[in-house]
């Protein structure tokens, strides 16, 4: 599952990560939970209005397919299942006409160590460092009231790696080459793009413990990514399925 994560960079960078033509500033933030807006980039032609190249734009975590009359009453889905989005009557739609990627520092992940509250939560970023972009899913939603809202999901798969010691699942992981495949969602159907939806390679990430602080959605600052350990190591024994947190 992915349900934290940072984006720790400049604009300007991100831009330039992106080939982004334009994006409006944003200060780094460490402690990204669902419910809140997350940065999503799209191709420009697959918006109402059109364009070219790409947009960045601010998508409410958690989406709302387009057929859901009251919000308010819809669950969260801030993770889709990579396997199975194309035939969810959730999904179907966004992974058709509204792919996008979710531009990312790292994410947390909680590994639980003992009894209740013990939970473990670590820093897992790209061994290379700079961004990674997570594949995500947009869907524009309209209340019956008139209300209008831009929301989004982080697409998950099969953990690998140094993830895998913590969870089953993980963030589906997008390359800078494959980016253009992604994003094309009027030449591409799912079917075109099912081989980018895979487990990053095994070395691909790093994960350090770091404060319980971040378990609390209030707390932002950098200090939550400082390791307070040294790094999991490939070889430490997988957590079991019973002893995963389920944060929300």
């Amino acid at each position: 599952m992915c349900g934290r994560f940072g984006l720790i960079t400049s604009p300007e960078t991100a831009a330039a990560a992106f080939d982004l033509t334009g994006i409006e500033p944003f200060p780094p933030r460490y402690n990204i939970a669902p419910s809140q807006p997350i940065l999503m980039v799209v191709n420009a032609s697959e918006l109402t209005g059109g364009g070219e190249g790409r947009r960045a734009l601010l998508v409410r975590w958690g989406l709302i397919p387009a057929w859901v009359k009251d919000g308010r009453d819809f669950p969260l889905l801030f993770n889709a299942r990579s396997e199975s989005a194309a035939e969810k009557p959730a999904f179907r739609g966004a992974m058709r006409h509204f792919r996008a990627l979710v531009p990312a520092s790292g994410f947390f992940e909680w590994r639980k160590a003992g009894g209740r509250g013990t939970a473990q939560p670590y820093w897992i970023r790209p061994r290379h460092g700079g961004l990674i972009a997570f594949a995500g899913l947009m869907s524009p939603w309209q209340g019956a009231d008139g209300t209008e809202l831009d929301t989004g999901t982080i697409l998950t798969t099969q953990a690998s790696g140094v993830v895998a010691k913590l969870h089953d699942r993980s963030p589906v992981v997008i390359m800078p080459e494959d980016f253009e495949r992604w994003l094309d969602c009027r030449t591409l159907e799912p079917r075109h793009v099912a081989d980018l939806m895979k487990p990053a390679p095994d070395d691909f990430f790093e994960a350090f413990p770091v404060s319980k602080a971040v378990s609390n959605a209030r707390n932002l600052g950098a200090e939550l990514i400082e390791p307070i350990g040294p790094a999991l190591l490939p070889d430490e024994p997988e957590t079991g399925p019973g002893d995963q947190m389920d944060l929300f």
